[in-house]
């Protein structure tokens, strides 16, 4: 499975980004796409996925009631809608992908990550 991210940029505080990412290779059946995002220092850490079917959604605290996670089955594609960004939403953007059911917000879950693609909120 190969994921490939885009749609990071340069946005100031308040305003909005959208991120695609786009799956390939043997993603069939049951699968969970999400996101995870990483800043400067910091751990990696998790801000949403989705099942296979869109039923189910989770979200960290940290962006709940802002982002928005859906996909496109038939383009295999996961999106992150973003907006409200502040300047502690910058990072480096993940996406991952896991096989079989179950929505999951530890890495260890997620066996296929994208190579990230870069998000800036300036104050």
């Amino acid at each position: 499975v190969q994921l490939q991210a885009s749609g990071g940029g340069l946005v100031q505080a308040g305003g909005s980004l959208r991120l695609s990412c786009a799956a390939s290779g043997r993603i069939y059946g049951n699968n969970t796409l999400g996101w995870f995002r990483q800043a400067p220092g910091m751990e990696r850490e998790f801000v949403a996925a989705v099942s296979w079917n869109g039923g189910s959604a989770l979200y960290a605290d940290s962006v709940k009631g802002r982002f928005t996670i859906s996909r496109d089955n038939a383009k295999n594609t996961v999106y992150l809608q973003m907006l409200s960004l502040k300047p502690e939403d910058t990072a480096v953007y993940y996406c991952v992908a896991r096989l079989g059911v179950g929505v999951y917000s530890t890495t260890k879950y997620y066996r296929y990550w994208g190579q990230g693609t870069q998000v800036t909120v300036s104050s």
